[in-house]
């Protein structure tokens, strides 16, 4: 008999991070706030948010909409 694994909202991403893409702002659904190895990845990171349980399930789209990106001066 196959045993069916119930979801448990921590195994959805836990933050939603706009990081600056080839393009402009890139929005990304992140599992830990890492920032790696030396922290190569902070100045992608533009903005994050901690998302509540109720949208970590949401799709990324719905979450850009829901969450804009932030306003990026290019230079």
């Amino acid at each position: 008999m196959a045993r069916t694994r119930t979801t448990d909202a921590d195994d959805f991403p836990r933050y939603f991070v706009w990081v600056r893409g080839l393009e402009g702002p890139e929005p990304q659904k992140w599992m830990a706030m890492d920032f790696g190895v030396g922290d190569w990845k902070r100045p992608l990171v533009l903005a994050y948010l901690e998302l509540p349980q109720d949208e970590r399930r949401l799709s990324l789209s719905m979450l850009a909409r829901r969450y804009p990106p932030p306003r990026v001066d290019v230079s």
